[in-house]
């Protein structure tokens, strides 16, 4: 160990100095004037022995703690009995330690020396750990400021307690005005409401939907307006108490891409679909009546073929049929007119005819959106749904049910077939994949459970925050 002793007393310098070889020190000797101070943080001293009582050491140990760290070193002071009355005075420059009896009992001396040791090393390994704590929250403070990502931090009771620049940035408020509320005030309705709950459950069950997982959500800045967030959250246990960490990425622009590479997907499809039903669909109808007087033509003739032309006409009848039946699932026509209640009737309608299915549609509301995109994608998502029902799940029946209020609007689509193994979501297959896609573009929700059918139940919610959906009388 490194040991610096200051002083003045020759006898009792000589004494500490012997006492410390013997210990194994290393001793440096100097007076306690301000000159000495450069060479503590140079030699990396941990203990610091006053020899004897003076005014110079006094101020030497004063300016000993006022250094940057000052903190770090033990200081012992030696001191007469008939130097009692200035103890509070080595007390107030902050010496640790002092030793008042004689320094020629050898013994005794060594046994003070030996505590001197422990709390030298106590306090440089304590030192050592806060050091490498601020280091640690040092560096956690700058990436907090300076990463692109908003970085919230709430307690167990959903209490901010950091919220770093790019938060404030992306939801508008000042740390200082969210720090210590709950994380509630940065959710819309019905969120808002269900957070609790939702963490209350959390911690009963373990249960998950967001920790540890990520998920697409709606996130509320200072103004009151809505968007869509990536939110990614981690959970950490410090001294006894959870901590949740929430990564949060704005996904406006990606959403806005995404919609339009869909919208040219969708003009694609109603392009295809126009083309089977004004093109195919109008050569089959031409086709088929040209070959129904034929047909007529020969059976008046009693011609040997005319069963056969007729049996063409009624295949032709069936292939023009099934081309206009693409075209409506390509281009339903109630979603100008009717809504989304008309176009999943003629969803069920299409699937009990050409899936061979038993199908049932329940809804309670009439439902009208403002333009058609949201309702386009909750369509494809119903079509996809059962399809996949009876494609890998082996569905003999799909019940498809709609209702809303004014706070959410709630899509089920459920079966009767083998569902979704336990891990589906680490092998999930590319219609639940395009599912999610469309669900995440219009700002809903998808989940997959069990059905009260016994197969598998997909559960689109839409929120009436930031939506164009609407009510009819």
């Amino acid at each position: 160990m490194h040991t610096f002793i200051a002083g003045f007393n020759s006898d009792a310098i000589t004494i500490l100095k012997n006492a410390l070889h013997r210990r194994q020190h290393q001793v440096t000797i100097a007076e306690p004037f301000q000159n000495e101070l450069e060479k503590l943080e140079q030699n990396h001293y941990t203990l610091i022995i006053l020899s004897d009582f003076s005014e110079e050491g006094i101020q030497f140990c004063r300016n000993i703690r006022a250094r940057e760290h000052g903190k770090r070193y033990t200081i012992i002071a030696v001191i007469s009995q008939n130097q009692m009355d200035h103890l509070y005075r080595l007390l107030d420059a902050e010496v640790d330690q002092y030793i008042v009896e004689s320094l020629f009992d050898e013994q005794r001396l060594d046994v003070r020396l030996a505590f001197a040791e422990k709390m030298a090393r106590n306090k440089e390994g304590q030192f050592l750990i806060e050091q490498k704590l601020r280091e640690s929250e040092a560096r956690a403070r700058s990436i907090l400021r300076t990463t692109v990502d908003a970085i919230i931090t709430i307690n167990e009771q959903g209490i901010i307690r950091t919220f770093n620049r790019a938060a404030e940035k992306l939801f508008q408020f000042n740390a200082s005005e969210v720090i210590g509320k709950n994380v509630k005030v940065l959710m819309p309705q019905p969120y808002r409401r269900e957070h609790d709950d939702y963490m209350g459950n959390y911690h009963r069950t373990g249960k998950r939907k967001i920790i540890g997982i990520g998920r697409d959500v709606t996130g509320k800045r200072k103004d009151g307006s809505t968007f869509p967030m990536y939110l990614a959250v981690s959970e950490v246990n410090v001294n006894d108490q959870r901590l949740y960490t929430g990564l949060i990425r704005d996904i406006t622009e990606q959403r806005r891409l995404e919609q339009e590479v869909l919208r040219i997907s969708e003009h694609e499809r109603h392009r295809i679909g126009q083309d089977l039903h004004d093109g195919l669909g109008q050569m089959l109808t031409g086709i088929s009546l040209i070959n129904k007087n034929i047909a007529h033509s020969l059976k008046e003739e009693e011609h040997p073929l005319a069963g056969e032309v007729h049996e063409i006409t009624k295949l032709l009848k069936e292939a023009d049929e099934f081309a206009r039946s693409l075209s409506r699932g390509l281009i339903p026509v109630e979603f100008d007119d009717q809504g989304l209640n008309a176009a999943l009737e003629r969803l069920i309608k299409n699937a009990e005819r050409l899936l061979d299915i038993k199908c049932k549609f329940i809804s309670a509301n009439n439902i009208k959106f403002e333009d058609s995109t949201s309702l386009i994608h909750l369509y494809r998502i119903a079509q996809e749904a059962t399809s996949n029902a009876v494609k890998h799940g082996h569905a003999s029946e799909v019940h498809i049910s709609l209702e809303a209020n004014e706070e959410r609007l709630i899509l089920k689509i459920e079966d009767n077939g083998t569902g979704f193994p336990d891990d589906w979501d680490k092998h999930e297959g590319l219609g639940v994949r395009i599912m999610g896609f469309r669900a995440r573009l219009v700002g809903a929700n998808l989940e997959i459970e069990n059905s009260k059918l016994g197969g598998a139940a997909i559960i689109i919610t839409l929120l009436s925050v930031g939506s164009t959906y609407s009510l009819k009388d």
